[in-house]
Order: C-alpha cells, then sequence, then structure tokens
C-alpha cells in the first residue's frame, strides 16, 4: 500500500486504496441517520434534516465557550425566554444581560454578545447574514 505524500509537490497524489465515492457517500449516509437517532438532545440544536435558528446557534456557541453543555443549558433556555429574537437582545441595557449572565463567568462573552446583536440589527436588519 502506498501513502500520499504531503506537501505542495504532491498535493494531488491520492492513495492507491482510496474509497470509491460511493462508499463514502454511503458512509456519510450511515453517520447522518446514526446521528439522527443517537444525538444529544439540546435546546439550540434543530430536529434532523433542519436548519437551526442562527440566533439560537449564535446564543449557545458564545455561552458554550470554555463552559458546560450541562451549566449553558438553563441560561441558553433563560436567556430566549427573556429575549426571544436578536433584537430583544440588543434593545435590552447590557446592564441586564450582564446580570442574566451571572455565573456563566468569561464576562467579556456577554458584552461581545450584546454588541454583536445590536451590529446585527443595526447593520443587518436583526437577520443574521448567510455569507459573513
Amino acid at each position: 500500500m502506498t501513502r500520499a505524500k504531503r506537501g505542495p509537490a504532491h498535493a494531488e497524489t491520492a492513495p492507491e486504496s482510496a474509497a470509491p465515492a460511493s462508499a463514502a457517500g454511503a458512509i456519510a449516509a450511515a453517520l447522518l441517520a446514526w446521528y439522527d437517532c443517537h444525538r444529544r438532545r439540546l435546546p439550540w440544536r434543530a430536529e434532523g434534516g433542519r436548519l437551526g435558528d442562527p440566533y439560537h446557534v449564535f446564543l449557545s456557541e458564545i455561552m458554550l465557550q470554555q463552559t458546560t453543555v450541562k451549566a449553558v443549558g438553563p441560561y441558553f433556555t433563560a436567556f430566549l425566554a427573556r429575549w426571544p429574537r436578536v433584537a430583544d437582545l440588543s434593545a435590552a441595557p447590557l446592564e441586564e444581560v450582564l446580570s442574566a449572565w451571572a455565573g456563566l463567568g468569561y464576562y467579556a462573552r456577554a458584552r461581545n454578545l450584546h454588541a454583536c446583536a445590536k451590529a446585527v440589527v443595526e447593520r443587518h436588519g436583526g437577520a443574521f447574514p448567510a455569507d459573513e
């Protein structure tokens, strides 16, 4: 068996035993089917085959930085109850956002979350851009 060499001179070299594309597609389909059955159910994840709400994904990604999933769950739910749309979060006073964040730590994340929510509303009319 020959291994593909790495580096610019050999960037297009493929291993001789590379699986056919149809096998790769079958593996991908099997993995996605397995995921749909066995994935962890989290409040920010969309159901299988659907796109997630960009605001929910954004909020969860910021909260999950250096914080466990278990710790984030209740905060995520509370934030959505209090600020269900990015426009609501944008309109909130920073002090309220920081108060709601209390216990998650790394308060710079809360300040950046609030600033980004304001930017999404001011620059993009409250819709997360699909190309940035």
